[in-house]
């Protein structure tokens, strides 16, 4: 993206000890454009209110709340509206959802998840154990794949539902979706998929993938702290979540317990349509999968050249799929002349790069690969804001370590 797209990020302008901050931290959460602190700050300065008033501020508030379900069904290629919930995050969604789906499963019944996941993904399911569900868990190769052989080895005529990651915020693996759709269509299972670390680098079309659910969080798309569920239509309304009497029983709202953050949720739509606002093309959708399209480029592009520069340096080693994979998420996972992962990033820290170290909540796949006692990895986000001075600085500081 063009140094226009880094200007709308206030943070991106701070120094620290008299240089710019490196901001490779994006996969914990990414630093959120003028646009989006202007609309949150505009919801609180004239139209902060309660839903379903007849006074203009809770009309205002509704239009907010209308407007955001709009524009995320828009990102996410949904069928509308109404198919998109809120919470205040994926994982808080995904134990309401796995309750409401463990209210539907008989003991006995089979859940699939994998050791790749992040524990958002994998918490709510395993939970189930507690009521007979068994949960099953498809394995991670060495090599940062899936094993899809395996996973067709434990689907079978028991399996109600399949719960994977689109990709890795561990090492940027992006798993075989359409393997995962076919074999859950033959089983009669339901897929649900995990897109947090996926939404920010991927456009994403819910129904030409032909997910039943669907989880994301907008503070790694540039904008607040929420969590997004997209339900295929119908389906929300067969289960049984937690929820009030009062509550609106039908979907998208029956699985939103309480009040909304409103004033965040202004800032969701402000994230989607400042991404809008970077693609070309007729219609709102298609202007926000041109923009996805062009951060994917800019993004792998730096992802390439941060790949090669490290492996050129000697004692690192960079895990996961090559970056010639035919999709890979731009971050990587590395492991440092056995100078512990921590100690990595305080020196990076040093010298104003922000990057993050231990297992990021994909706690299992640490354990599988035998990284979790030696603190996992460093762990460096390439974000649409990163720039190509940015990798020039990471490989320098990288360089200066290895001497």
């Amino acid at each position: 993206m063009n140094e226009q797209f880094r200007k709308q990020f206030p943070a991106l302008q701070r120094e620290h000890n008299g240089s710019a901050l490196v901001f490779m931290d994006g996969p914990g959460g990414t630093q959120v454009p003028q646009q989006v602190i202007e609309a949150i700050s505009q919801y609180y300065r004239v139209s902060n209110a309660n839903t379903h008033g007849a006074f203009i501020t809770a009309q205002e508030t509704d239009a907010v709340v209308d407007g955001t379900r709009e524009a995320m069904a828009q990102f996410l290629g949904a069928e509308g509206p109404h198919t998109i919930s809120f919470g205040q995050n994926m994982t808080t969604l995904n134990y309401s959802l796995s309750r409401a789906i463990g209210r539907a499963l008989q003991p006995g019944d089979e859940v699939l998840i994998t050791q790749l996941d992040h524990e958002g993904n994998r918490g709510p399911w395993l939970s189930l154990r507690e009521q007979g569900i068994i949960v099953k868990e498809i394995r991670l190769g060495q090599d940062g794949m899936l094993d899809y052989g395996h996973m067709a080895e434990q689907a079978n005529e028991r399996t109600r539902l399949i719960a994977m990651g689109m990709a890795s915020n561990f090492m940027g693996t992006v798993n075989d979706v359409k393997r995962a759709r076919k074999l859950a269509y033959e089983v009669g299972a339901w897929l649900l998929l995990d897109a947090v670390h996926f939404a920010p680098h991927f456009p994403i079309d819910v129904q030409k993938i032909g997910c039943d659910f669907l989880l994301c969080s907008a503070y790694k798309f540039y904008g607040p702290h929420v969590g997004i569920l997209y339900s295929r239509p119908g389906l929300l309304d067969r289960l049984q979540p937690d929820r009030l009497r009062t509550a609106a029983q039908e979907a998208p709202y029956a699985i939103e317990t309480g009040t909304l953050n409103h004033a965040a949720l202004a800032g969701v739509k402000a994230a989607v349509d400042f991404i809008a606002g970077f693609g070309s093309g007729e219609h709102y959708r298609a202007r926000l999968v041109d923009a996805m399209n062009a951060m994917h480029r800019h993004e792998i592009g730096l992802a390439m050249k941060l790949y090669d520069g490290l492996s050129r340096l000697n004692g690192i080693k960079v895990l996961g799929p090559p970056m010639s994979a035919p999709l890979r998420a731009p971050t990587l996972a590395i492991l440092t002349w056995d100078i512990p992962p921590h100690t990595v990033c305080e020196y990076l820290a040093s010298r104003n790069i922000l990057a993050w170290d231990g297992h990021f909540y994909a706690i299992r796949a640490a354990e599988v690969l035998g990284l979790l006692e030696n603190g996992g990895v460093t762990r460096l986000g390439i974000s649409a804001y990163t720039s190509e001075k940015d990798i020039e600085k990471v490989l320098a500081a990288f360089g200066e370590l290895e001497g």
